[in-house]
């Protein structure tokens, strides 16, 4: 397959993964035949910031229910976990100053939750006015695939805001695109609003002053610090979906072997030399340039962390001996490593 061709594996965030395995496992779930089942070892699940392919966690969602014999654990689940425990961008949210800032949010941090596709360069989640009704749509594509997103999604908006404000109506209806499963009438129970099935959008009707309401005015030095960490997740989730981001990923732990060259690359990204050239061309740069900049990049974060030694830092980043790796330092920094090893120290 052409690197500049494949797109980047959907994922979503270990933490959701867990709180999810979690809620189950506290439902009467086996915890250890639930990762088997979604092929997640329990190491993937340790860093909630890491990710989990997206299909992992359907094959999570969907083993969940037949160990639980719960087919409405997706709603339930949405319901009962509140995303903060696992969700900068809910942190984010309710650190806003209003509703409609706090919508705001979502849709730009969501994807450090979980990826959608189908998107475009508009949000997942849109507030549309029609005939003087507000609505809020979500534009996920393909939704009826993994229809238990959808259940989820909207039990945790119509659910949590129900529990945070009891001051305000949120929900009047709800759409969704799927046909009535065999537990419909956990919905009425759960969301306890009118439910359309079969509906040509997912669409949850709100009361029109909604977006005004207010959410934490005391809370922007909090809103300030969770909004510089999920920059940094973003740009991080942003650059692996890179051609570039990629072939830094595979080169990592190869670096200390010294095979490192783009043949080498190209083949673990099943295409050829000659595409894999022109896709990062295409990102305006080289394969040399990429290894060039993740060593020197690895070589400052060794040695100010003054846990290996100068020559123990040339072996790790890919150089045969320290004499080449200190001359290649001084062109990346204009000193000798041995200097960058003493000031930490």
């Amino acid at each position: 397959m052409a690197a500049g061709n494949s797109p980047p594996e959907p994922t979503v965030s270990a933490g959701m993964a867990k709180a999810l395995a979690d809620f189950a496992a506290a439902r009467g779930a086996d915890s250890r035949q639930l990762l088997i089942k979604a092929e997640i070892a329990p190491h993937d699940l340790a860093d909630p910031d890491a990710r989990v392919p997206f299909a992992h966690y359907v094959a999570l969602m969907r083993a969940a229910k037949m160990l639980c014999n719960d087919p409405a654990l997706a709603l339930e689940f949405g319901a009962d976990v509140d995303s903060r425990s696992y969700s900068i961008a809910s942190l984010i949210a309710h650190a806003s100053p209003t509703m409609s800032a706090a919508l705001a949010q979502i849709n730009r941090y969501g994807r450090l939750v979980v990826d959608v596709e189908g998107l475009g360069d508009g949000p997942r989640f849109e507030i549309v006015m029609e005939d003087g009704h507000r609505w809020m749509v979500d534009r996920r594509a393909d939704p009826n695939d993994f229809l238990e997103l959808t259940e989820s999604s909207w039990s945790r908006f119509i659910c949590w805001t129900r529990k945070l404000f009891p001051q305000a109506t949120y929900a009047l209806t709800a759409e969704v695109t799927h046909a009535a499963p065999a537990h419909a009438a956990a919905y009425d129970r759960i969301w306890q609003v009118p439910v359309t099935f079969g509906a040509a959008r997912n669409a949850i009707q709100t009361t029109v002053t909604w977006g005004d309401l207010p959410v934490a005015p005391e809370g922007r030095y909090a809103f300030g610090v969770l909004t510089e960490r999920a920059e940094a997740l973003l740009e991080e989730l942003e650059k692996a979906q890179t051609v570039r981001g990629r072939v830094e990923s595979l080169l990592l732990p190869l670096l200390h072997t010294g095979d490192v060259s783009i043949e080498a690359i190209a083949r673990m990204m099943l295409t050829s030399r000659q595409t894999l050239y022109r896709s990062l061309k295409a990102e305006g740069v080289t394969f040399e340039q990429v290894l060039d900049a993740l060593r020197h990049r690895l070589a400052l974060r060794y040695l100010a962390g003054r846990r290996v030694s100068v020559n123990e830092t040339a072996y790790l980043v890919g150089f045969s001996d320290s004499s080449a790796f200190s001359r290649a330092f001084k062109r990346w920094t204009g000193r000798r490593p041995q200097t960058v090893l003493s000031e930490s120290t």
